[in-house]
């Protein structure tokens, strides 16, 4: 509210346009329209700034070909438009996913006015970023995966169009048999890759491969800062320790998260436990995550708060809930500010303590 009530012709105070990383989205949808490459960069900057540009300024588009049927029909309307039924339209989706968690969680609080409160919404919000979408698809599907196998393999399928938070999911999957799920993501992220071959060419594969290299390189070098992101790679690179180092202690994470999840999923059923897991793991699993990508721990968090309400709460619940609940709010200014990088601290507490109640469970059964 503050951005808006601030804004003059559609740019905030600190000169940003409103939804900044939403241009990126919004200027493909228009280079396809016009048949242009969205992978080609130069191409790209310059329809960027055709509408708006800060000197030195620019959003990267580094999706997938998955993702540009999403962005195309946003090419038909002009930018303001355009970023207001993207919000609306995946922010609904986001908000229907939350309550279905409530529901399946027994939980009869407010979904609406704990979503309102919770400062991942926020973040996105004022980027005009894909996490509301992204949240939907995953949490979604995973919660759906007992009753619904062929529906919880669709939108997983969809849900590449951001793969690296999929790391964990396929692992889940195949530990407890879910084998129709497996087949109906498979299905759906095939439809979804071979829809956009066929609507802008099968070289957007080769374009999009060579790109993505690009988008390594600048990961590494910490052209995206390091205090926006809040992956275990990123904090330790905030803190000094070279790129190579904390690449492997990344990869030392992930393949400690991807046991667990193996473990606690292994010939048992696919439980809201397991699947808040997964989401918990997520953005701990991959080098690339933002603050905004923190919409994801909304499910993680509505399992662990149930299960502790009718249970009691163990040792350390209370504050781990009430720190990731709050933490997209103070994670980026202290990093900015102090070089203290507290969000891979945080997602640990919240994975460990869902996986306790995971594990309390199976032992159960």
């Amino acid at each position: 509210m503050f951005l808006l009530a601030t804004q003059k012709g559609g740019v905030d105070a600190h000169g940003f346009l409103l939804g900044t990383d939403f241009i990126s989205f919004w200027t493909s949808g228009r280079m396809l329209h016009a048949g242009a490459n969205v992978y080609e960069t130069a191409a790209h900057i310059a329809a960027q700034r055709e509408f708006y540009a800060i000197p030195g300024e620019y959003t990267a588009f580094f999706y997938p070909p998955s993702f540009l049927p999403f962005v195309w029909p946003l090419g038909f309307l002009p930018y303001f438009p355009a970023l207001g039924v993207w919000l609306a339209a995946t922010g609904a989706a986001f908000l229907a996913a939350v309550r279905a968690w409530f529901r399946a969680m027994g939980l009869k609080g407010p979904a609406a006015v704990l979503v309102a409160a919770f400062p991942p919404l926020f973040v996105t919000l004022t980027h005009g970023q894909t996490s509301f979408l992204l949240a939907a698809l995953l949490g979604g599907g995973l919660l759906l995966v007992e009753r619904r196998p062929w529906l919880a393999g669709a939108l997983i399928g969809l849900a590449t169009i951001k793969p690296q938070f999929g790391l964990l999911v396929p692992l889940a999957l195949l530990a407890s048999g879910q084998w129709r799920t497996i087949a109906g993501a498979a299905l759906s992220a095939l439809a979804l890759a071979a829809l956009a071959s066929l609507a802008f060419g099968p070289q957007i594969w080769a374009d999009w491969l060579a790109i993505t290299r690009t988008a390594s390189t600048a990961t590494a070098a910490g052209n995206i800062s390091f205090a926006k992101m809040v992956s275990v790679f990123a904090g330790l690179s905030l803190m000094g320790m070279p790129a190579a180092a904390a690449m492997a202690v990344q990869g030392a994470v992930s393949l400690a998260l991807a046991g667990a999840v193996i473990a606690a999923g292994w010939r048992r059923a696919f439980t809201p436990g397991l699947a808040a897991l997964v989401l918990a793991g997520a953005p701990l699993a991959t080098p690339f995550v933002l603050d905004y990508d923190m919409v994801l721990t909304a499910f993680p968090l509505a399992y662990l708060f149930a299960r502790a309400r009718s249970e009691g709460f163990a040792d350390w619940e209370r504050i781990t809930i009430a720190a990731v609940f709050a933490g997209a709010a103070f994670a980026r200014p202290l990093a900015l500010n102090t070089g203290l990088p507290i969000m891979p601290l945080l997602l640990a507490a919240l994975f460990a303590c869902v996986w306790r109640r995971v594990r309390d469970e199976g032992a159960a059964q």
